[in-house]
């Protein structure tokens, strides 16, 4: 028996749980012991059958003692474990958390919680798989729905909501910070999955953000695709210092292509787009177009010159109100300014064009909507007409750009001003300009020419909603001053009409319609639309009968 004991040790000390430090009754320490157990059994079994006799030592002895020791030395920790979790969790903290979520990174945050800094402390877990019901993490029990957590909270003294869901959508997310503003529970998350590294940790815990409320979806492109629709290409995007645009040519940039051209008649968003590039914004380099889209000789010259193989429109006037009471200025951009790009990219050979859109042009109501519909007839028109690919994207509001209400709102709790919402059911869709312009990069592979790519928004949400969570994140509350619809403005946008066949694509957040095209002749007119109705006129005119015929055939 000494001489099994001394074995076992120099074995556990060459390659067993004595020569490296495991967590106590880990996966890694329940192997290490028991490839430490075998072997020292193993070696007495050969001693006992070829050594000794047999009758002297039964050879079931050491399989038997070996079996014994390896339960005994697992069972001792294992209790360990049990008794150490017990501890920390009894301990007090400033933080007494329950957990939604007990998955891999769900479990990883509660080892965090129990054995880290000591910061917080799980008192409770919550699952929504009914799976986990009556299931242990480090000694604490898994209870199923977020119907319990009320409850839970006030029998355990919780002070905090914790979301072990990385890849969580905004929907839950909201569903969670109702819960938490009803049982006064601080929310925390975690950040998406491809921003932690490996393993969750209480450090990487945060608050919740307007951009976890509204938005935050993964989106799963086909890169393989877009790699081959962009790398080694020569691509332009229009518009390149606004948001969307600037965006756009980040992500585009990532692909590497042959030469990315910015077009943009605002110098200082060019200069801004350029530094979040390069790091550098000295305005240098033959890949800056300063220029007006409405300039259409220009446009001309320069296609010409570059020889763009795809081209990303992104250039447009976009405040509906202004828009509204200055319709000309709808037209000369949105309207005569897209043509100018349609015409310009088709006389250079362009090989695939997007559009990008907007919800608005969906039904359309106002001087804005009216714009962006004529523009992704033209798009069509051009893909009827001409070589190449043409293709409109549709998307809706977009969290962050300039002029959004998001930092309208923000601006007016800090200031202690009413918050200005025109009525207390207006709502709108809401998507993060990363996760738009992945879309539009997918939506850019996959559109057929002439074809309305419109991206999945989600679940539409109360501008007024919007103003009270800022309200709560900022800790402040200001009243809601609800100003009335302003002319053109709809209680709740489209992204379809009603006479458009929406279909399926290969990605599930995106689906396509067929647009009706419109013949550019009456661009040329030298008269402006002076009037809204004039634009709802143009926007909705109807498919003459030989278009019509053409595309049937």
């Amino acid at each position: 028996m000494p001489a099994a004991g001394v074995l076992h040790i120099l074995i556990g000390v060459v390659t067993g749980p004595y020569s490296t430090r495991h967590q106590r009754g880990s996966f890694d320490e329940v192997v290490s012991v028991g490839r430490t157990v075998t072997l020292t059994a193993l070696f007495f079994f050969v001693v006992v059958t070829v050594v000794q006799p047999p009758l002297l030592v039964p050879r079931s002895v050491p399989l038997l003692g070996g079996a014994v020791a390896l339960v005994g030395m697992l069972a001792v920790r294992f209790v360990a474990r049990a008794w150490r979790a017990r501890r920390f969790g009894r301990r007090e903290a400033e933080a007494r958390a329950i957990v939604i979520g007990a998955g891999v990174t769900g479990r990883s945050l509660v080892h965090s919680m129990l054995f880290g800094s000591g910061q917080y402390v799980p008192v409770a877990i919550v699952d929504e798989d009914r799976g986990m019901r009556r299931q242990r993490v480090d000694g604490i029990k898994v209870l199923t729905g977020l119907g319990h957590i009320p409850r839970i909270a006030e029998r355990k003294r919780a002070t905090h909501l914790v979301v072990a869901l990385p890849d969580a959508d905004a929907q839950y997310l909201r569903e969670v910070a109702q819960i938490g503003d009803a049982t006064g529970l601080q929310v925390k998350v975690l950040p998406a999955i491809d921003d932690m590294f490996n393993r969750a940790d209480v450090q990487d815990l945060r608050d919740v953000d307007l951009e976890d409320l509204l938005g935050r979806r993964p989106v799963l492109l086909d890169q393989e695709a877009i790699a081959a629709q962009i790398t080694g290409q020569v691509v332009l995007v229009t518009g390149a210092g606004g948001s969307i645009g600037s965006e756009l040519c980040r992500q585009i940039a990532r692909y590497r292509p042959a030469r990315l051209l910015m077009l943009e008649r605002d110098e200082s968003g060019l200069h801004a787009t350029q530094l979040s590039l390069t790091g550098r914004g000295l305005l240098e380099g033959e890949d800056l177009l300063l220029a007006d889209i409405r300039e259409r000789g220009r446009l001309h010259q320069l296609f010409l010159e570059h020889r763009p193989d795809v081209v990303f429109h992104a250039a447009a006037l976009k405040h509906l109100t202004l828009l509204e009471k200055n319709p000309s200025e709808a037209w000369m951009t949105n309207v005569q300014g897209t043509y100018n790009v349609l015409s310009a990219a088709a006389a250079s050979g362009v090989g695939v064009f997007i559009n990008v859109s907007t919800d608005k042009a969906a039904a359309p109501t106002s001087a804005l909507g009216y714009s962006k519909r004529i523009a992704e007839r033209l798009t069509a028109e051009f893909a009827r007409k001409h070589a190449g690919r043409y293709v409109s994207v549709r998307f809706g509001n977009v969290l962050g750009s300039r002029g959004s209400v998001i930092p309208i709102f923000t601006e007016q709790i800090r200031t202690g001003q009413p918050v200005t919402v025109t009525h207390p059911d207006v709502e709108r869709y809401f998507m993060l300009i990363p996760e738009a312009c992945q879309l539009v990069l997918q939506a850019c592979v996959m559109g057929g020419d002439g074809e309305a790519m419109v991206l999945d928004m989600g679940e539409p949400v109360k501008i007024a909603d919007v103003a009270r969570t800022l309200m709560r994140m900022a800790g402040q509350e200001v009243p809601i001053l609800y100003t009335g619809l302003r002319p053109g403005e709809k209680l709740s946008e489209d992204l379809f009409t009603d006479s458009e066949h929406r279909r399926e694509t290969g990605h599930p957040l995106v689906r396509s319609v067929d647009v009706p095209p419109i013949s550019g002749d009456f661009i040329n007119s030298s008269t402006y639309p002076d009037s809204v109705e004039t634009l709802r006129r143009l926007a909705l005119h109807p498919v003459s009968e030989a278009v019509m015929r053409e595309g049937s055939r």
